[in-house]
């Protein structure tokens, strides 16, 4: 999946929509900060009033009394300013974090169930930049956008309709440098939309490089590409700068000319102004209510180019996350045969599969493998092997053909029934940064510790189990750093030895492990795959000599088949493999 480079519109009202619409579980808190939010907005005229009538009145006749009487009343109303701004921060994060924290659990479930084709071909990086960054700007558009820049629109027109009331001639001379604000303001938009697209992107791209490069820190090191890869990282890291660079020249731009025009409004009202109030045609106090006025109004137009940003920003982050969640990358999941007895007869009919197109990886594979047998897949790399363990376990489906147990299509089995029954041990095992415990049990509590000594026992874990410290409850770090590679295999077999799965699958489970490790999980191997469905796909012809049928896969078919004692008299293909595996041995 890849980002869009399009900049969009300024505003898209429908994504805005969209976006709110996400705040529906709280609408009534929502709608009752945007009540204190007009409150607070229709209150920005009071304070300039009193100050005019305190220095009209009050003070033009030495009311002292009255006076602190005016005084008090600002200090009440800024009193009451400040409870409303302290609800509404309140109110509009508690809102803004409730909607982070539904989206992020609705796009995270949304793609747990996709096929493994959509995250083979999306960055690790992208992914977790729309689960966090892209969500906490959608968080801003409640906590520090919509509701804000709705508050700062009614206060530029309660500000407005004040100055107007009080004299349209000085409100007309107050506003003449608004047309020059609004040609800047448009200049504004057009010079910042495509800055913010910049800077999500600049971002993902960052995300992912750094993902991928922690993650795969041993392949730069043993290549000795860390100069190579750090230039990489600094030229991704130049155009991250240079793009938030360019959002932020646009800013450092309208700022100074709000200012300037700011001041503009405020020397128009000085110089006419007071010569009338030496003429006594306008009194000091009106001038200071129209002098407040112009601060009061040039501070939201501001503050709105700050809204602006957030909504903008939380614009473009919507819409990469809504389109995650309109992606329909689930694999098909209609099936209704739930009581398959899985004695597990697995047949193979004319099968055939592509990664990509009709770039066949299978090509009309047919076999049939009888309940309780142990079958082994050989063959060089590429051939086919692993990608018959996959279409088993349905991460991919075939594009002709059909795959059956027990009679029945993988495709009438509800994911979660095929699932629960077919253990899988794989060459890369992957752990959680989490216990071993959890990394065995995969968090389901039923699990014992009986269970778990019992699993370690028949893998013959139970050994290294008992020195660890903690042992079950032991952190183990991600990936499992803090294990051998024999160790981590080992885990997987206890994985998937708990859930007692009726087909066992073992994705070359022994070909990156030592040999006393190699001894230890061939026999764990017997007891576990005992009346069990097993499939065994191995680079070391010396796991599977007892194997009750093995299969030789050569580009995308079944060259031979036969047991370990009939292919060697064959003479073929696994004889050959079988020759130099072990040619070298006394």
């Amino acid at each position: 999946m890849s980002d869009s480079n399009r900049a969009g519109k300024v505003f898209d009202r429908e994504l805005l929509v969209q976006v709110l619409r996400q705040a529906n579980p709280y609408r009534r808190r929502f709608a009752f900060t945007g009540v204190l939010v007009l409150i607070m907005s229709g209150l920005i005229w009071v304070r300039p009033a009193l100050i005019r009538r305190a220095v009209d009145v009050e003070i033009a006749q030495g009311d002292a009394e009255g006076l602190l009487w005016v005084f008090l009343a600002v200090v009440g109303v800024l009193l009451l300013e400040a409870f409303l701004q302290y609800r509404v921060t309140y109110l509009a994060n508690w809102v803004a974090e409730s909607v982070s924290m539904d989206l992020r659990t609705r796009l995270f479930k949304r793609i747990l169930p996709f096929k493994l084709p959509f995250f083979d071909r999306t960055p690790v990086g992208t992914l977790v930049t729309r689960h966090v960054s892209d969500i906490n700007g959608i968080s801003n558009v409640f906590s520090n956008g919509i509701l804000n820049a709705v508050g700062d629109l009614l206060a530029l027109t309660v500000t407005v309709v004040a100055m107007f009331v009080l004299d349209w001639r000085w409100a007309l001379l107050a506003l003449a440098p608004i047309p020059v604000l609004i040609w800047a303001t448009r200049l504004f938009q057009k010079a910042i939309k495509k800055a913010f697209v910049d800077v999500r992107n600049q971002v993902a791209r960052m995300n992912e490089f750094v993902q991928e490069h922690v993650t795969g820190m041993h392949i730069v090191q043993a290549f000795n590409r860390e100069e190579r890869e750090a230039e990489r990282f600094e030229a991704l890291n130049e155009a991250h700068r240079a793009a938030n660079i360019r959002s932020i020249w646009a800013f450092s731009v309208f700022f100074p000319v709000v200012e300037l025009l700011s001041a503009g409004s405020v020397a128009l009202l000085l110089w006419f102004g007071l010569g009338d109030v030496v003429t006594e045609r306008m009194t000091l106090g009106v001038l200071l209510q129209f002098i407040l006025y112009v601060f009061m109004l040039y501070r939201p137009i501001r503050q709105l180019a700050d809204r602006f940003n957030v909504l903008q920003m939380g614009i473009v982050n919507s819409e990469r996350v809504f389109k995650l969640l309109r992606l329909d990358e689930e694999m098909a999941d209609e099936g209704t045969a739930a009581n398959v007895p899985f004695h597990a007869e697995i047949v193979f009919e004319d099968v055939w599969f592509a990664y990509q197109n009709e770039d066949w990886v299978l090509k009309g594979v047919s076999f049939t493998i009888e309940p309780g047998s142990t079958v082994a897949f050989v063959g060089a790399t590429g051939a086919g092997k692993s990608t018959v363990i996959s279409l088993i376990c349905r991460f991919y489906e075939p594009q002709k053909g059909r795959i059956t147990i027990d009679g029945v299509d993988l495709r009438d089995i509800p994911l979660d029934t095929l699932r629960t029954r077919v253990g899988l041990v794989a060459q890369d095992v992957f752990l959680f940064s989490d216990s071993l415990r959890n990394n065995v049990t995969l968090y389901e509590p039923s699990v014992s510790d009986a269970v778990l000594d019992e699993a370690a026992r028949a893998v013959g874990a139970d050994s290294f189990i008992d020195q660890l410290p903690g042992r079950w409850d032991m952190p183990v770090r991600e990936r499992g750093a803090s294990l051998s590679v024999g160790q981590r295999q080992l885990i997987a077999f206890m994985r998937a030895s708990v859930t007692q799965p009726s087909v066992l699958v073992l994705d070359e489970a022994t070909s990156s492990i030592d040999s006393e490790s190699e001894r230890l999980i061939q026999e764990a191997t017997r007891r576990i795959t005992k009346g069990r469905t097993s499939l065994v796909v191995a680079h070391r012809l010396s796991t599977i000599q007892e194997a009750d049928a093995i299969f030789v896969f050569d580009s995308g078919q079944i060259t031979e088949r036969g047991t370990h004692s009939e292919l060697l008299v064959l003479g073929g293909t696994y004889h050959t493999l079988y020759n130099k595996q072990f040619s070298a041995l006394p």
